[in-house]
């Protein structure tokens, strides 16, 4: 077939490879910035049998409108392109926030060899060894599948914005939607669409879908304490971590999967915080709660000073918060971002990222002491440097 690849950017090129590899002829446009691949006017000239565009092209974009032929999305391309060369099983993993929590989570419970793919990195398990680190657009599904098919283990990855539908299990972990495409599409409803043809699906709280799994139903929490009733037998563990909302769910759903699975949902008694995901940390008298990660929000800011101030004792509070570049899919705004610095009132503000001058015009930002930098790790090292006494929050929307 002859194939028009859209956006390189967000895994297009990669795409167009492994279509490649299976012997169609493809094209790439970057739609976005114009930068690689052939111009629109090429494209348009040509005659092509299908097109791949990203769920997130504004459907009402200038060249899709221009084409005639039929069109797929990145994800199903994703489908396609695995074809019958799938590991089992496979679970991919999708929502605004809790991602990456609730897949490290599930690997850990996993039996046996495996792939797990995610905005940390891809690793291959029994061993925790790293593979590469790359994005969580649903092209980067592909080398992960396929790497866990040739050691014939499981796979459980990370994917952007709905289901390839190439797996046996799917998990949608946060019923908080957005508009996305030019403000045309719900996330939410993109991503419940695009698991109707999994055979099992497992959703958090506040997402109605068609045949799948509340995870209430499976799993409850109290206290710290996380109970699991799976195929007639019931299963419980303890884990301070339960008493946080960033990792409630995230266990209740790695639970709920686990014993799905086969595994013993016990094993999360010793589960640990992860970099970036409310990992706490004392340095020189300073305590750092680092929830700078790719599904940081207003909320779970709000959360990690919550968590600071209780563990550091004080209410003195400097917050790193802003965006890093690259890090849009799902991106934190600037509403959003004065929003978190009304509520927090922290003792020194440091602004990271491109918008940080605009923000610090906000009436919520331009209350507080404020600083700049322009990457999270800057940020931290400054936070760190201006910080006698209390906590630093660290809340930036990064690929981590």
């Amino acid at each position: 077939m002859r194939v028009l690849v859209l956006d390189t950017i967000h895994g297009g090129q990669e795409l167009a490879h492994y279509l490649g590899g299976r012997g169609h002829f493809t094209d790439t446009v970057d739609v976005y910035r114009g930068r690689s691949g052939i111009d629109v006017e090429t494209a348009l000239a040509r005659d092509y049998d299908l097109a791949v565009a990203p769920v997130h092209l504004d459907p009402a974009h200038p060249f899709l409108r221009e084409l005639t032929i039929p069109i797929i999305s990145h994800h199903q391309a994703v489908r396609w392109i695995l074809g019958t060369d799938i590991p089992s099983p496979l679970v991919e993993i999708t929502g605004a926030r809790g991602k990456t929590t609730t897949a490290c989570a599930l690997a850990s419970l996993m039996n046996g060899p495996g792939i797990l793919h995610t905005s940390l990195g891809t690793f291959r398990y029994p061993e925790c060894t790293l593979l590469w680190r790359k994005s969580i657009t649903p092209a980067s599904l592909v080398p992960a599948a396929r790497e866990a098919a040739r050691i014939r283990g499981w796979c459980i990855g990370e994917v952007s914005l709905g289901f390839t539908g190439a797996g046996d299990h799917g998990i949608i972990t946060s019923g908080d939607d957005y508009l996305f495409a030019g403000g045309r599409r719900h996330a939410r409803e993109e991503k419940v669409r695009s698991g109707q043809g999994l055979p099992y699906l497992l959703v958090a709280p506040g997402i109605e879908a068609p045949g799948a799994v509340p995870v209430g139903s499976v799993a409850t929490v109290q206290g710290e304490t996380c109970t699991v009733r799976c195929g007639g037998e019931s299963a419980r563990f303890d884990s301070p971590l339960l008493s946080l909302d960033g990792y409630r769910m995230p266990l209740m759903l790695a639970a709920a999967a686990g014993c799905r699975l086969g595994a013993d949902p016990a094993g999360l008694a010793s589960f640990e915080a992860l970099p970036g995901r409310m990992a706490a940390t004392c340095e020189q008298g300073v305590w750092v709660v680092d929830n700078a990660n790719s599904g940081t929000n207003a909320l779970t800011s709000c959360q990690a000073a919550a968590y600071a101030r209780e563990i550091s004792g004080r209410d003195n509070v400097t917050l790193v918060i802003g965006q890093e570049e690259g890090a849009v899919c799902e991106g934190f705004s600037p509403r959003e971002i004065c929003s978190a610095v009304r509520d927090i009132r922290p003792s020194l503000l440091i602004l990271i990222g491109e918008q940080a001058q605009s923000l610090a015009q906000d009436p919520a930002c331009s209350a507080c002491r404020t600083a700049f930098s322009m990457t999270l790790e800057e940020g931290r090292a400054q936070a760190l440097s201006l910080t006698p006494v209390g906590s630093v929050v660290l809340a930036v929307k990064s690929w981590r």
